[in-house]
């Protein structure tokens, strides 16, 4: 199932909506485009990848979601993942990324965990 994205914007936060496969493929870098195009607006405080309707994820997706965090990082904007399951936060946990992109249950969670992130020194 090729991947789409679907992307808005709520107060200063991005969310990007993601629903297929998050694979190698010729849909992956529709990831890497909406979120460039969403971090273009530099007001952004953060952004959340909303992950609960994607099917597959192999390493390449997982190399996609660390570009995106790159991208977001780059622009002082923090990155969670919303609705993520647990075979797609299992490899955040063996690969490590989980430290660089936490998970919440959802886009009303991770919105909390941003800001509670951003009020951290």
């Amino acid at each position: 199932m090729p991947l789409t994205v679907t992307p808005r914007v709520e107060n200063d936060i991005a969310i990007l909506e993601l629903e297929g496969s998050l694979t190698l493929g010729p849909t992956l870098h529709n990831l890497r485009d909406a979120a460039k195009d969403a971090l273009n607006d530099g007001k952004l405080s953060g952004l959340i990848v909303q992950v609960s309707k994607v099917t597959a994820t192999d390493s390449a997706g997982l190399g996609e979601l660390t570009v995106v965090y790159t991208f977001a990082a780059r622009r002082g904007a923090r990155v969670a993942l919303a609705g993520a399951s647990q075979a797609l936060r299992t490899m955040l946990e063996v690969t490590h990324l989980d430290a660089l992109l936490p998970v919440a249950a959802d886009v009303s969670a991770a919105k909390k965990l941003l800001s509670k992130a951003r009020s951290e020194p």
